[in-house]
C-alpha cells in the first residue's frame, strides 16, 4: 500500500510537470493519465469507494474551499448561490430526467428505464465538482466574481444532493413517497448538519484565541474539518454541510479574529498543499476507476445522459440568470454560458454511483452512464472552457491583469520595506544618511511601478474601469466603517446615522457587483 501511494504522488507530480508545459488543466490532465495507468495495468490502486471519500478526500477537499473562500463575497451572491444549490439543483435534477428517460425508453437502452431510475441518475450526478475550473479561472485572469459563483454553488450543492439522493434512493428502494416527508427530511438533515458544523466552527474560534502556536492551531483546523464531518454523519446528518459551515466559520472568524498573521500563513499552506494532494489522488482514481471498454459499449446512453444533463443545467441557469435580473445580483448576459459549461461533475458522483445496491435494476447502466458523463464533462468542459472564455471576451486581457496585480503587488511591498527603514531609523538601529539612500531607493521603484500601472490601463481600459471601481468600492466601505464607528462612540445620533448609511448605500449600489 506504501508503493503505492509513492507511485500515485509521484505520476501526478509528473503530470502537474508535463500539464503546466503543455497548459491544459491538471485535473484533466490527471485523469487521461489515470485512464491510461488503468487501461496499461501499470499497478492497482485502492478503489474510490465511499468510505476512502468520506474518511479521507471529502472533509479535507470541502474544508479547504470553504476555509478559503471569503464570506464577504459569498454573501454579496448569496441569492445566485442559494438558487443554484438548492431550488437550481433540484429543478435540474426533475429536468435531467424528464430529458433523459424518453430518449433512453425510445431508443431501448435497456427495458422499462422509468422515472424512478431517471431520478436515482439525474440526484446522483447533479453535485458540481469546480476545481478544474475555478483553478483555471485563476490562471487566465477570469472575473473573480465568477469564480466566487462556481465555487459557492458547489460547496452548497454537494451537500443538497447528498441528500437529495439519499431521499431520492429510500424513496425507490422503499417504494413510497411523499413530497412533504421529503422536504421535512430535507431541512432536518442539512439543517442540523449547519448547526453541527457552526457549534465546531465557534468551539474551534474560542480555543484559536486562547493559544498562539501554528503547529496547534493546525491541528485544531484539522480537528474541526473531519470532526464536523463525523458528528453529523455519525447522527445522520448531512456531514458535507457541516464541513462547509465549520470552514466558513473558521477561515472569516476564527483565523481573522484569533490567529496572528505568521499563523495564517501556516494554516493556509497547510491547507492549499492538503487540497492539492488529496485532488491530485482523486482524480488519478477517477481515471483508474473507469474501464474504457465499458465506456465504449454504453457510449449511447452516455451521450444521451451528458446532453439531458447539461441541457438541465443550462435552463437552471437561465432561469436564475432571469430571476436575479431586478436584484444587485444580475448576471452579465455572457455568465450563464460560462457557468452551465463550468458545472463539471467528480468523484463525488462516481462514488454514490459505486453505492447503489446490487438489487437496483439497470444499476450498471446507471453506474456506466455517470462514469462517462464523469469524464465526458471533465476532459471536454475542462479543455474547452478556456476556448469559451476567450470567445465571450471575458479573459481578453489576462497577460494585462497578471501584470497590473504583479506591478500592485510590488508596489505594496516596496511600500512596506519604506515603513520597516523608517521604524528601523526610530530605533536607532539604522543612520540617518543610509535610511535616507535606502528610502531614495524604494521610492524610484514605487515611481517606476506606478509608471508602468499607469500605461497598462492605457492599453487596457477595461482594466483601469476595473480598478476604479474597486477603488471607489473600498473608498465607500471605509467612509461607512467610519460613520459605524461614530455612531457607536456617541458622536453621531441615530437619525444622522440611518440617513448617512442609506446615502452610503446607495452609491454602493450604484457601483453595481464585480463584473
Amino acid at each position: 500500500m506504501e508503493v503505492i501511494f509513492i507511485a500515485l504522488f509521484s505520476v501526478a507530480t509528473a503530470v502537474a510537470l508535463v500539464a503546466r508545459r503543455l497548459k491544459v488543466p491538471y485535473t484533466v490532465a490527471l485523469v487521461a493519465a489515470g485512464l491510461s495507468l488503468g487501461a496499461a495495468q501499470v499497478f492497482h490502486p485502492p478503489h474510490l469507494t465511499k468510505e476512502l471519500l468520506y474518511a479521507v478526500f471529502l472533509p479535507g477537499l470541502v474544508f479547504e474551499a470553504a476555509f478559503s473562500i471569503e464570506f464577504k463575497k459569498f454573501w454579496q451572491n448569496k441569492i445566485a448561490v442559494f438558487s443554484l444549490a438548492i431550488p437550481g439543483l433540484v429543478i435540474a435534477i426533475a429536468l435531467t430526467t424528464f430529458l433523459l428517460v424518453p430518449v433512453a425508453n425510445s431508443l431501448h437502452f435497456v427495458d422499462n428505464f422509468s422515472l424512478a431510475h431517471g431520478f436515482v441518475f439525474a440526484a446522483l450526478i447533479a453535485a458540481t465538482d469546480p476545481i478544474a475550473v475555478v483553478a483555471l479561472f485563476k490562471s487566465l485572469g477570469a472575473p473573480k466574481r465568477l469564480a466566487v459563483l462556481i465555487e459557492g454553488e458547489s460547496l452548497l450543492n454537494d451537500g443538497t444532493a447528498v441528500v437529495v439522493f439519499t431521499i431520492v434512493l429510500g424513496a425507490v428502494t422503499g417504494g413510497t413517497f411523499s413530497a412533504a416527508d421529503a422536504g421535512l427530511d430535507f431541512a432536518r438533515i442539512v439543517g442540523v448538519g449547519a448547526l453541527i458544523g457552526a457549534a465546531v466552527g465557534f468551539a474551534l474560534s474560542w480555543v484559536i484565541h486562547q493559544v498562539d502556536d501554528p503547529m496547534i492551531e493546525i491541528t485544531l483546523t484539522t480537528i474541526a474539518a473531519y470532526g464536523s464531518f463525523v458528528a453529523a454523519e455519525h447522527f445522520h446528518f448531512s456531514g458535507v454541510i457541516a464541513t462547509v459551515v465549520a470552514g466558513m466559520i473558521s477561515g472569516n472568524h476564527a483565523a481573522r479574529t484569533g490567529m496572528s498573521p505568521s499563523t495564517r500563513v501556516a494554516v493556509a499552506t497547510f491547507w492549499e498543499y492538503l487540497a492539492f494532494a488529496l485532488n491530485s489522488i482523486v482524480f488519478l482514481l477517477i481515471g483508474f476507476e473507469v474501464r474504457i471498454s465499458a465506456l465504449l459499449a454504453a457510449w449511447k446512453p452516455i451521450v444521451v445522459a451528458y446532453l439531458a444533463m447539461t441541457l438541465g443545467r443550462a435552463i437552471v441557469l437561465h432561469l436564475v440568470a432571469l430571476v436575479l435580473l431586478p436584484t444587485r445580483e444580475k448576471l452579465p448576459r455572457a455568465w450563464p454560458p460560462v457557468l452551465t459549461w463550468g458545472g463539471l461533475r467528480g468523484g463525488l458522483s462516481m462514488v454514490l454511483a459505486l453505492a447503489l445496491p446490487e438489487s437496483l435494476p439497470h444499476r450498471e447502466l446507471i453506474v456506466a452512464m455517470t462514469f462517462g458523463v464523469v469524464i465526458l464533462s471533465i476532459i471536454v468542459q475542462g479543455l474547452t472552457m478556456g476556448p469559451l472564455l476567450r470567445r465571450l471576451g471575458l479573459i481578453g486581457a489576462a497577460e494585462t491583469r497578471i501584470e497590473h496585480e504583479r506591478l500592485r503587488g510590488s508596489i505594496k511591498g516596496t511600500r512596506a520595506a519604506i515603513a520597516e527603514v523608517d521604524r528601523m531609523q526610530r530605533e536607532g538601529t539604522l543612520a540617518r544618511d543610509m535610511a535616507d539612500e535606502m528610502r531614495a531607493e524604494h521610492e524610484a521603484r514605487i515611481d517606476a511601478a506606478e509608471k508602468e500601472m499607469s500605461e497598462l490601463h492605457v492599453q487596457a481600459e477595461s482594466l483601469r474601469e476595473e480598478t476604479r471601481l474597486a477603488a471607489h468600492r473600498r473608498a465607500l466601505l471605509a467612509e461607512k466603517d467610519a460613520i459605524v464607528a461614530a455612531n457607536r462612540r456617541g458622536e453621531v445620533g441615530e437619525a444622522a446615522y440611518t440617513k448617512l448609511l442609506a446615502d452610503v448605500d446607495a452609491r454602493l449600489t450604484e457601483l453595481g457587483g464585480e463584473h
